[in-house]
């Protein structure tokens, strides 16, 4: 192959390998507000399994599913960034990232009710970011 038909054919070979590449980082912006529409929906599943877990151990009063959960919590809130500000989009949600890093204390509070963490007000104030978040998991 000689220099002039490399010369030629090579823009148009940056052209199909870029054009691409573009697209996929021009898609990311649309990708991360798609997942951060889905938010509220996966909060919901994720406190859906682990609320009425929660309830079994609050009635038997086992403790050790609050560190289990602990953990789980904390997986869930990295998976989608907002433990770590990753993900700004997720402030538009702040009922359910409340809901979400709430529910363990709220449900040790009512194991152990006379906790300096158990602030009044904290459940009900629980059960209303619930309630807006799953109101808003319907919605999206």
């Amino acid at each position: 192959m000689d220099l002039l038909r490399l010369r030629t054919r090579l823009p148009s070979a940056l052209g199909r390998i870029a054009a691409p590449l573009l697209l996929a980082l021009a898609a990311t912006g649309v990708g991360a507000q798609a997942d951060a529409n889905r938010f509220p929906a996966a909060a919901m599943s994720f406190l859906g399994g682990e609320l009425p877990a929660m309830e079994a151990a609050i009635a038997a009063r086992d403790r050790d599913y609050f560190e289990d959960a602990m953990g789980r919590m904390l997986g869930f809130s990295d998976s989608w960034g907002f433990k770590t500000r990753d993900n700004p989009a997720l402030a538009r949600f702040p009922m359910c990232t409340d809901a979400v890093s709430d529910f363990l204390v709220v449900g040790m509070c009512r194991i152990m009710t006379t906790s300096s963490a158990c602030e009044p007000g904290m459940a009900a104030k629980f059960n209303t970011n619930l309630q807006q978040c799953r109101d808003l998991a319907a919605k999206l």
